[in-house]
This record gives structure tokens, C-alpha cells and sequence, in this order.
């Protein structure tokens, strides 16, 4: 199934990343309500901590202000790890809330745990945007590609573009995702038009956003910009321990995220600017007609002094004032008559 063949046109991705805190109870819990929100898919994190990072790698600034100081990324990362086993039972929890199950893997060993289970869509993390090897074996798969673009200008873009149309994958199993790699990214940051520039720049491949904003109004936005994926953090309890937490929705955050999104799809409409059914009735209501201003008598010249312009518009249109002004009236009117 292509992603944009569901009944929405914006493919909606609750991004769990790893707001279960290492638990999978938890993960099975974040499924079920992202699945009660309306998103369209649950999207973990798959990664061996051994493979993803030096053991003296340090952290990300939010992730000192979020998590224990004394831990180096290798041993908070350590703590998050989702099994093989792990992955095969949240799988099974997303059939059976009829969501689809995504996760992002952060290299090539993990590329291949997710072939393993079943995994026909690749969801690219801006970090490894660059790296060459991962974005040729995810190119082989010739499946669906979402490619986030934190921290990247165009030229990058574009690189990784062509690494996945040189190993033939068409230009729509491509999706693009304007991104801002802060959490939480401040307003002025956000810079959504850049979502445009790309559009403009790769007019065949569509075009999404992956929010890392605290609230709900940007995402919304880029829908109405044009987005047809949009990615979302959320977790169970924004005060839960953790990295990703204080930037993530709540699952009532995230239900009235889904539920704008939804609205502001189906008003984007065709584009096409004519009166709509639900209008037509008050066309005769609201619009107005030339009447008389006062008593005509038959013969009498109408004149603009005569005639006025009131509703309803039932009569003669006020865009023929010029041909009536001058005009013979063939019968009497009284005050007020259409003419």
C-alpha cells in the first residue's frame, strides 16, 4: 500500500522513539493510544547502543538536561534497547490495534533485524542523512523512503536523493520531511517555508514535516503548506524520566493534533473557487437586485435617483445598473418592487 492511498491524504506518524523507557509494557501502552488518537502509525527507535555509538560519545545538550549526567550516551542508550523479541510482540500489539508499526534504524545490522520482521517502509533519521552505506542498503530494499532532514541544506538533500533514484526507486516512494533536530525547536527556528523550498526543488517527490516543537499549531500549518506525512513525538507523561519526554504531546495532545489535521485536510478542498452546495441557498438571501426607491408610474424614465439596490436577489442583478438607468418603465412599480 502506497502511504498516501489510505482514506487521509496526511499520513500521520506518532513517533514513540524511546518514551517507553526501556519498557515494554509501556511501548505496548503508547501503541494503544496512539491507535485511540487516530495516527496512522507508531514509530519506535531500533538501535544496539554498541554499534550506534564510542562508549565515550558525549549527549546531546537537551539529553544532559533531561537525563542522568553522569551516563555517557553509550549507557543511557544501553537502557533503551528494544530486543528482537521485543520488536515481534509490539508488532503483533499494533495488528491488533490496526496501526501500522514503523522504527527507525540507526544502522546496518538493524537494517537487517527490521527486514527480518516484516518491514516494507524505511523511515531515515536526519542523522543519518550522510551516511553513505546505511542509505545504500536502505536503497536496495526498493521500498518506501521517509527522509528526515534535520540539520541538512540542499546539496545533502539532493545526495541522498540520488543514492535512492540510482538504485531505482521511483520518485513516488520518496517523501521528503522538512526537520529541526532541537528539542524542543524554538518558533523562530522552525522555519517551515524551507518545507516549500524543497517542494520547488523536487516538484515529483512529496513533502512532510517531522515536529519537534512543544506545541500543536506548526504541524497543522504544514499541513495546510502542503504536507502529506506528519511525524509528532508523543509519550504517555511528559514528566516521566527520559530523554525525549518535556517535547513530546500527551495522548490527548496528540488526539486534538490528529483531529485538526484531519479538518484542515478536508478544508483544503480541489482549489477550484465556485459556489459551493452548501452556499447555493444563500445566494438568493444575501445577494440583491435593483428595486424601486420610490413609486414609479408606467412610462417614467428609471433613474438613479428612483432606483435603489436591496436584497433579496431574486431580480435583476445591480451589475446591470448602466442598462436599466435610462431605461422606459413598461409597467408601475411601488416602493420597494424588484424590477
Amino acid at each position: 500500500m502506497n502511504m498516501h492511498e489510505n482514506t487521509h491524504k496526511v499520513f500521520i506518524i506518532a513517533e514513540a522513539g524511546v518514551n517507553h523507557n526501556g519498557s515494554i509494557d509501556q511501548a505496548r501502552k503508547m501503541i494503544m493510544a496512539a491507535a485511540k488518537a487516530g495516527a496512522d502509525a507508531i514509530k519506535f527507535q531500533t538501535f544496539r547502543a554498541e554499534t550506534l555509538v564510542t562508549k565515550d560519545a558525549v549527549k546531546a545538550d537537551y539529553q544532559n538536561r533531561t537525563t542522568d549526567q553522569s551516563e555517557t550516551q553509550y549507557e543511557m542508550l544501553k537502557k533503551l534497547e528494544l530486543s528482537y523479541k521485543d520488536h515481534v510482540l509490539l508488532l503483533k500489539t499494533c495488528k491488533e490495534n490496526k496501526i501500522e508499526f514503523l522504527s527507525t534504524p540507526f544502522d546496518l545490522t538493524t537494517i537487517d533485524l527490521l527486514v527480518k520482521i516484516g518491514i516494507k517502509k524505511w523511515k531515515i533519521p536526519s542523522g543519518e542523512i550522510t551516511n553513505l552505506p546505511y542509505l545504500r542498503k536502505i536503497a536496495s530494499l526498493k521500498q518506501e523512503i521517509i527522509l528526515s532532514t534535520g540539520m541538512a541544506d540542499l546539496d545533502e538533500i539532493k545526495n541522498a536523493i540520488n543514492v535512492f533514484l540510482n538504485s531505482g526507486i521511483p520518485f513516488e516512494d520518496i517523501t521528503v520531511l522538512h526537520c529541526n533536530t532541537q528539542y524542543p525547536t524554538p518558533m523562530g527556528d522552525v522555519n517551515l517555508k524551507a518545507m516549500e523550498t524543497i517542494k520547488n526543488i523536487f516538484p515529483e517527490i512529496d513533502i512532510g514535516y517531522s515536529d519537534h516543537t512543544q506545541g500543536i499549531e506548526v504541524p497543522i500549518a504544514a499541513v495546510a503548506l502542503g504536507a502529506t506525512i506528519i511525524e509528532k513525538h508523543f509519550t504517555l507523561d511528559k514528566n516521566l524520566p527520559g530523554p525525549d519526554h518535556k517535547a513530546s504531546l500527551e495522548p490527548y495532545e496528540l488526539a486534538a493534533m490528529i483531529k485538526a489535521v484531519r479538518n484542515i485536510e478536508n478544508a483544503l478542498g480541489k482549489g477550484i473557487k465556485k459556489p459551493t452546495q452548501s452556499e447555493k441557498e444563500n445566494l438568493l438571501v444575501i445577494r440583491k437586485s435593483i428595486v424601486a426607491a420610490k413609486d414609479i408610474a408606467v412610462g417614467e424614465k428609471f433613474t438613479k435617483s428612483n432606483l435603489t439596490v436591496k436584497r433579496p436577489g431574486k431580480g435583476v442583478s445591480p451589475m446591470e445598473w448602466d442598462n436599466i438607468v435610462g431605461k422606459t418603465a413598461e409597467k408601475a412599480y411601488t416602493e420597494d418592487e424588484l424590477i
